[in-house]
């Protein structure tokens, strides 16, 4: 199945309706039992307790999707979301969950294997995935074969094979017309969902070009302790090991990447890039990144990203199109006419509802056959992809084509997995470094040599 195939696809399951489940979900009241794989801050909002009541709502991904339940009771459907299980590598981390919302701590689960208890659940009707990057295609693909309806954070991979089990889990959800949204919540949001429709309708001509920046500080650094395994450290670390995110360009620009393919209609062809790091006090990432992305037909984006601190911070999405302007970002969407730069009226009647949240309003309509049918892995796996192209152009000073990621098995990179993997951190005893350690990285190319020494 293409691309195209497999989204003509996905539009036949939102008009013939999701499955008896879901019809049978409008007929009356439904609880959806929940499960969260990644107790951190994304996932459960990490080792901190509610004040009240209300406050759930503002702990992560659960917190979203329980607030988004009660925006559709709201609306007159009466959906309830249960939790019932969790899980992370640190088992007190799901245990901390589990109390926090009062699920009995014999559903708390440790250790790298310990998200199968979940999937072995026949209960969990729909699974949050909010790990490090490298887990969430074998975390999607368990999900999937089990009959659950997913909620991915973004990125979904570390490196090729991993987009490439995560475009194969998306599509077997859509065979199962089992939903997939991912955490690229911009695609949600009211300013970029009208931006998105006045490309559709014409308003706004074909994109030529543009820039997509993310420009901030690193977020976090966790020091090793004696006691920790390497196992330990990476999970603990794992933001600032391209093993385990992907570097930032996957973990966090990803964002402005996926704005651009969505606006766009289409993917780079090929990525060529260069990054260096300066300032960095651990792991193995680079502090930034500058890509040239060519889409094919004279058709450019140009991205940066940066993670040092004291520099100026910038996340936006900027385009040109042959009659318009248009200026991106979490804050503001805005357009203005290419010729007399007064701003163009967007046209489109979407919520104007916090876009953490209203993901997982789409989510769970979605589930419930009452709104159209979401799945969004491929097209996150792909943008994924445009971040380990520029991430491999810069680590080794080549040309990377999405085709080395997705097709040309005979290319270095199709094959090239990061290591540790995911598998190996299941496996029992420790695993090893990876080849670039702590406060080393790739160097492209080699040193600059005197040609007249070389010649003597």
């Amino acid at each position: 199945m293409n691309r195209r195939d497999f989204l003509k696809s996905g539009s036949m399951f939102a008009a013939a309706g999701m499955s008896a489940y879901a019809t049978a979900a409008l007929n009356g009241k439904k609880e959806l039992k929940v499960a969260v794989v990644g107790c951190g801050g994304r996932g459960t909002g990490g080792m901190w307790k509610p004040a009240n009541a209300q406050d759930f709502y503002k702990f992560g991904a659960l917190g979203n999707m329980m607030q988004a339940a009660a925006i559709l009771r709201e609306q007159g459907i009466d959906i309830t979301v249960k939790p019932v299980a969790f899980a992370d590598y640190f088992l007190n981390k799901a245990e901390f969950a589990a109390e926090k919302f009062g699920v009995d701590k014999k559903f708390a689960f440790g250790g790298a294997n310990g998200y199968k208890k979940i999937m072995a659940m026949p209960e969990v009707d729909v699974v949050i995935l909010t790990t490090p990057l490298n887990f969430r295609p074998i975390h999607t693909m368990a999900a999937v074969k089990a009959g659950k309806h997913v909620f991915a954070e973004k990125g979904v991979a570390v490196d090729a094979p991993g987009v490439r089990l995560m475009i194969e889990a998306s599509r077997l959800a859509a065979d199962k017309a089992l939903t997939v949204v991912c955490g690229t919540q911009r695609r949600h949001q009211r300013g970029y969902l009208q931006v998105k429709k006045a490309l559709d309708d014409g308003i706004i001509s074909p994109i030529l070009g543009g820039e997509v920046y993310w420009n901030s500080r690193v977020p976090w650094v966790r020091e090793r302790t004696p006691e920790m395994s390497n196992k330990d450290y990476l999970c603990n670390n794992w933001l600032n090991f391209t093993e385990l995110s992907g570097d930032h360009i996957c973990e966090q620009h990803v964002h402005n990447i996926d704005v651009a393919n969505w606006y766009i209609g289409r993917f780079p062809k090929t990525a060529l890039a260069f990054g260096a790091r300066t300032r960095r006090v651990s792991g193995n990432q680079y502090d930034f990144f500058s890509a040239d992305l060519d889409y094919g037909d004279g058709v450019h984006i140009h991205s940066m990203c940066r993670q040092v601190s004291g520099c100026k911070d910038d996340v936006r999405e900027f385009f040109r199109s042959g009659n318009a302007i248009i200026s991106t970002s979490h804050r503001a969407q805005v357009v203005r006419s290419a010729s007399d730069n007064k701003k163009i009226a967007l046209p489109g009647d979407y919520p104007d509802v916090n876009p953490y949240v209203q993901e997982h309003v789409d989510l769970l309509k979605s589930i419930l056959g009452a709104g159209p049918y979401y799945n969004e892995g491929e097209a996150c796996a792909l943008s994924t992809a445009c971040g380990i192209m520029i991430r491999l152009s810069a680590y080794t000073g080549q040309i990377v084509t999405m085709n080395d990621i997705i097709k040309t098995e005979s290319s270095p990179f199709y094959k090239y997995a990061c290591t540790p993997t995911p598998e190996d951190f299941e496996k029992d005893g420790d695993v090893p470094m990876p080849e670039y350690g702590e406060n080393q990285w790739p160097l492209p190319g080699v040193a600059w040599e005197d040609p007249k020494k070389k010649k003597a």
